[in-house]
């Protein structure tokens, strides 16, 4: 080899590797900033299709300012953590270590959240929480995950309100069947908690375990002089269990976790669950401009209507970009990332969010009724969560206070206590 060309290898070597050395930020001062995104979802399983939602409402933002947040090239790495926290621990630590990203978002589960908040802190990466609704990790344990924020909600926020709504629409005497697992839980705790300070008894808890797709061994034994169902179901069991519900005979007013009756299941419904009610922070019939321009282009292009899977990452995107608007571009550091997010105040598809002191967002919650309709702009009737109240700026810790609130365990499958069961 010639003298030249061996002396042109060394050059390239060298600038090889001082671009590798300086990474994401900047290769040169006109180089491109680059921001990596670890994006953890389920692909694969059942749960793939929900899923499939996280990931497109992530996109949908991205593809709206052209692939970059203020100047920076968004590097988007999904992983399928195929809802399962083991996986979900492999893939996240994978994407720090290997992909080298400045923070990991999503998990689908409130105990894939639980497993990914320490990942967060040991490697001292961002970790958002744009699903996990597990409810402890802004609460109880948030001092132990300073680098978790959640730009969703906790399982039990929509669940105060609907509880105490509940009561005024004069239920007295209701039974809770629900997902036997963390997030369902929380929903029923919460439901229960506001439900029963306002004069309502829980007369019974059933337990179907995460994944049933029969629920005929349970729905016999639902209590008949019950006023209400309060179901709570995620994935696959949210279609199954009003199709056997109705099957089986039973007319009883049925209420939901915004899960139960979320768009990534409704269209798949049929008119049995019309008139059944949930509540949420997020309903894609939502009348404000932002949120019918949202649906419009969402269904565009995915031929679908968004799931809050979709709105809660599309939001997600949001709020990081307006983070690195404020930076120029550069990514600055985690510490500092999570204090000008946490700091945000922002209009989104789903309404007004800020963040509380824990990290967690404070936001309108939706009471919906599914209706079968024809909104303005579609063709013909279909299945929508019509919002039928507002409840707004609801916190985590509802009206009991952050102090007393805490003061309480986590909910959870004793807590609170059945005292009124029969």
């Amino acid at each position: 080899m010639s003298g030249r060309f061996m002396e042109g290898l060394k050059w390239a070597v060298a600038a090889g590797s001082l671009a590798f050395g300086m990474g994401v930020s900047q290769v040169s001062g006109a180089a491109e900033q680059v921001l990596r995104i670890g994006f953890l979802a389920p692909l694969t399983g059942p749960f793939a299709q929900v899923g499939k939602d996280m990931v497109n409402g992530f996109q949908l933002y991205l593809d709206e300012v052209g692939g970059n947040f203020a100047g920076a090239k968004v590097q988007l790495i999904v992983e399928d953590e195929e809802a399962k926290p083991p996986i979900g621990v492999r893939k996240a630590e994978k994407l720090v270590r290997q992909d080298q990203v400045q923070m990991f978002i999503g998990g689908l589960l409130a105990s894939t959240g639980y497993a990914l908040a320490p990942v967060s802190t040991r490697l001292k990466t961002v970790y958002i929480a744009s699903i996990p609704a597990a409810d402890d990790l802004t609460q109880r344990d948030s001092a132990k995950y300073p680098y978790v924020v959640r730009t969703g909600w906790t399982s039990s926020q929509p669940s105060h309100p609907f509880g105490e709504w509940a009561c005024e629409q004069g239920y007295k005497r209701v039974v809770t069947i629900a997902a036997d697992f963390a997030f369902g839980y929380e929903v029923v705790g919460g439901f229960q908690k506001a439900f029963e300070d306002c004069g309502g008894r829980v007369i019974q808890k059933v337990w179907p375990p995460l994944g049933t797709i029969d629920f005929g061994p349970f729905i016999p034994t639902l209590k008949k002089d019950a006023d209400a169902i309060f179901t709570v179901m995620v994935g696959p069991m949210s279609l199954q269990f009003p199709k056997q519900l109705a099957a089986a005979g039973v007319k009883k007013p049925v209420l939901g976790g915004g899960t139960s009756y979320d768009e990534f299941v409704l269209p798949s419904m049929g008119d049995e669950v019309i008139g059944h009610v949930s509540a949420l922070q997020y309903s894609a019939a939502l009348d404000t401009p932002k949120n019918a321009a949202f649906v419009k282009k969402y269904r565009e292009k995915y031929g679908k209507v968004p799931s809050y899977y979709s709105e809660s990452n599309y939001t997600t995107a949001q709020m990081i970009n307006e983070v690195m608007k404020k930076t120029g571009g550069k990514w600055p550091g985690p510490e500092k990332f999570i204090k000008m997010l946490a700091s945000l105040q922002l209009e989104t598809v789903r309404g007004p969010v800020r963040l509380d002191e824990m990290r967690n967002p404070v936001q309108n919650v939706y009471i919906r009724k599914v209706e079968k309709k024809k909104l303005p702009g579609y063709d013909k009737d279909e299945l929508w969560n019509t919002v039928i109240k507002t409840y707004p700026n609801v916190s985590q810790f509802w009206k009991y206070g952050k102090t007393e609130f805490l003061k309480q365990p986590v909910y959870g499958r004793d807590f609170p206590p059945c005292k009124y069961c029969e």
